[in-house]
């Protein structure tokens, strides 16, 4: 499986009657003992959110949890950041 690192994933979930605005960005980055890293951020859009880093031995094993993750989040709603346009 390719590594992720150079392949982000920034998503949106914006709906209006709810007064909700949120984003969530997903990266993989390398350890500097031959593993990977899942980071993650999140939070309301404007803010600057909160962090939250998972550290695994293979890549293989975060590429996995990566997908999981941006797999759950599009079922609950999110969709892809569209940087450059604007939204209100």
């Amino acid at each position: 499986m390719p590594s992720r690192q150079s392949e982000p994933v920034h998503l949106r979930r914006i709906d209006p009657a709810r007064n909700m605005r949120r984003f969530y960005c997903l990266s993989v980055q390398p350890t500097l003992f031959g593993g990977a890293s899942l980071i993650r951020d999140r939070g309301r859009i404007g803010t600057r959110g909160r962090t939250m880093m998972e550290t695994f031995d293979k890549p293989d094993d975060a590429d996995m949890a990566f997908d999981r993750l941006e797999r759950s989040k599009r079922r609950r709603g999110y969709r892809d950041a569209g940087f450059g346009k604007m939204e209100r």
